[in-house]
């Protein structure tokens, strides 16, 4: 089985820790890199060999929307999923303008951050259902 490369971009070690170990319980999954801020995720995504990046928004210096778009600037294939405790319009509005193909909460159980890698690296955007209410309230 191939696995699913995996970098992780946040700035508490500790959320960095916990998807490491929340992804490891999955056999499809192998975590290649974590950055602690932007400017590192912009770093290894130029660096590593991965398959989608999990995102934080709020990082010191670079945030992650900035980031996003660094980073799809240099490689428009590039699969990320943003893993945000934010749940503002105008962040999913931000992100999904940056080029985002999905928009995570991090009160989401592990079953849905699986599937919103799965679902982002096969094309599909991935939002969890209390983002998915605030798109289509805004409409």
């Amino acid at each position: 089985m191939r696995r699913i490369k995996v970098l992780i971009a946040d700035d508490h070690a500790v959320v960095r820790s916990g998807l490491r170990v929340l992804l490891h319980s999955f056999p499809e999954f192998q975590v290649v890199g974590e950055a602690s801020d932007g400017e590192e995720a912009v770093q290894l995504a130029r660096e590593r060999k991965h398959d989608v990046m999990l995102m934080d928004i709020s990082m010191p210096g670079v945030d992650g929307i900035e980031a996003t778009g660094r980073i799809l600037k240099e490689h428009p294939d590039a699969c990320i999923v943003i893993l945000s405790v934010h749940e503002d319009e105008e962040y999913v509005k931000q992100i999904l303008k940056a080029g985002a193909r999905g928009y995570v909460l991090k009160n989401a159980g592990r079953k849905e951050i699986a599937e919103a890698i799965r679902s982002a690296l096969s094309g599909e955007r991935f939002f969890s259902p209390d983002i998915s209410r605030l798109i289509v309230d805004g409409y």
